[in-house]
């Protein structure tokens, strides 16, 4: 962006955009079909997140190259062709790179990144490198029409435990205010570094990790010219809840 770098709190800020494609809110009504191809989605960034058409997978960018991890354990990188109905991206250029303590669990890990940050009003995308204890995933399984809503289809999701490994953490922290557009909190998925086993983040022990963070100052949002996008239900009464069963379960 055209704009110089800031200090705030101590931390220069350069000023980064956060690309997504779909909202979570859709996803949540069954709205798992995408316009957006993977080669499109790559020119807006090279290191991110989301799914495939129908839920087929958990998808990964890391380096330019989208991953599909599939339920079946399987993990391939994903046909330009492909298409999405939900992912968030950016050109990831680290402002922070700390060592993390060793030995953390997930929920002290994001209580040391909250204390790196220089405030929860900004989106930052995260990539944790090192060796875990274990790390627990579970992964979407692709569904058929007429769609399920997302609760329902990840109703009965197996959570799987990989012990010993070594890999990287794609992840993005988004602030609360952003709840129905992405995932508030932390958003996390996993791939190894032998590229055979991944997923949605769970929870996890690390042995000994590196973090970088780059901080998003700006949001472009692609929304679906799809009928089925155009009918949802974008806003339920029960917002909070469906997102903390369908992503933190």
């Amino acid at each position: 962006m055209s704009s110089g770098p800031k200090e705030l709190h101590g931390e220069i800020m350069f000023r980064n955009e956060v690309f997504q494609t779909g909202l979570m809110a859709g996803l949540l009504d069954g709205v798992y079909d995408g316009e957006m191809t993977i080669g499109e989605l790559l020119g807006h960034g090279n290191f991110g997140l989301g799914t495939f058409d129908g839920l087929d997978g958990e998808m990964v960018i890391l380096d330019g190259v989208a991953y599909q991890m599939r339920a079946d354990g399987s993990i391939e990188p994903a046909e330009l062709a492909q298409r999405t109905p939900y992912a968030v991206v950016t050109n990831f250029v680290p402002t922070i790179r700390r060592d993390l303590p060793n030995s953390l669990l997930r929920k002290t890990a994001s209580q040391v990144l909250d204390e790196l940050t220089v405030s929860k009003n900004y989106m930052y995308a995260l990539k944790i490198t090192g060796s875990f204890d274990w790390i627990r995933t579970r992964t979407v399984i692709k569904q058929s029409k007429p769609y399920p809503r997302m609760v329902d289809a990840t109703e009965n999701e197996d959570v799987l435990q990989f012990d010993d490994v070594d890999g990287t953490i794609v992840g993005f922290r988004t602030p609360i205010y952003e709840q129905g557009i992405s995932v508030p909190g932390c958003h996390a998925h996993f791939i190894d570094d032998s590229r055979t086993v991944g997923g949605h983040v769970i929870d996890f022990k690390l042995r000994e990790a590196r973090v970088e963070i780059c901080p998003g100052t700006e949001l472009r949002l692609n929304l679906p010219l799809t009928p089925e996008f155009s009918a949802a239900n974008l806003s339920p009464e029960d917002l909070t809840e469906q997102i903390s069963k369908t992503e933190k379960h």
